[in-house]
């Protein structure tokens, strides 16, 4: 049995101003770890910001969790359980890391009772446990960025949405991130925009790739790694390992007009 697709999007059609970010993207993502690349102005944080109803698309229809967005109750319904972790977000640094872990929850209209326990527990996944009582102003960058994840999985989201995640993570902190990303992964959907192609091999299961705006591939990073292992010397010096070349060969297909692509919304979409 094919598990249902927490998210699909129907000729989604996104503009900035003239320009247009995101044109006629049909696209569905089902549970796992599911990684989002692509060039800077690709339209990756146009789609993180439509499916965290942050932002609404001039053309199109979204529908997350069974419902669609376009639909007050549809998207209230959503935001209960969402977790969202933009490029940059904000926060009140005079709250310590427990105030502003419950603020967000509070935000996302969770059982006062449950509050505290989960975000003690979220606090502890990101490795600040000995930091909670710690205002946040006083905290290191990367440090700051492990806070903004614990506010986006404090409610158990059903769907994660992460916007360049591991920006001022070191690589011990970025190895234990991935592991969380796994583990969240077995019972939600879990959308990661990034530039950093290491880490969707070493935690997605599948891989999105956007340029201009239009889906460039769509497949498993085996998928990607093999696209790497044989591409031809045209992709010499364009990355270290064969999931980065498979990057490069992907680009310059979507480009050549010859890629090809998975199916965009699989069987079982809502």
């Amino acid at each position: 049995m094919t598990a249902p697709t927490a998210v699909a999007v129907h000729g989604l059609t996104v503009r900035h101003r003239k320009k247009v970010a995101l044109d006629a993207v049909d696209l569905g993502f089902g549970g796992g770890v599911h990684g989002l690349l692509g060039p800077n102005g690709a339209g990756k944080t146009s789609l993180i910001r439509v499916l965290a109803t942050v932002a609404s698309p001039v053309g199109g229809r979204v529908e997350l969790l069974g419902h669609d967005v376009a639909e007050h109750r549809g998207r209230a319904a959503v935001r209960r359980r969402l977790g969202y972790l933009p490029q940059e977000f904000g926060y009140y640094p005079g709250f310590t890391v427990r105030e502003f872990v419950a603020y967000v929850a509070w935000l996302k209209e969770m059982d006062a009772a449950r509050v505290p326990e989960a975000v003690e527990r979220a606090v502890e996944r990101v490795g600040l446990a000995d930091r909670i009582d710690a205002q946040v102003k006083t905290l290191s960058g990367g440090m700051v960025r492990r806070v903004g994840i614990a506010q986006a999985i404090v409610n158990e989201p059903d769907l994660l949405l992460l916007d360049e995640p591991t920006a001022g993570l070191d690589p011990e902190q970025r190895v234990a991130f991935r592991a969380l990303l796994r583990d969240v992964g077995t019972d939600a959907t879990v959308i990661v925009s990034t530039h950093l192609v290491e880490d969707v091999a070493a935690a997605c299961t599948e891989v999105t790739l956007l340029e201009a705006g239009r889906v460039a591939f769509r497949g498993t990073t085996a998928d990607l790694t093999a696209l790497g292992e044989g591409a031809g010397e045209d992709t010499a010096g364009s990355g270290d390992n064969p999931i980065e070349r498979g990057y490069t060969a992907a680009l310059r297909s979507h480009r050549a007009g010859t890629a090809t692509a998975a199916p965009a919304v699989p069987e079982g979409a809502v």
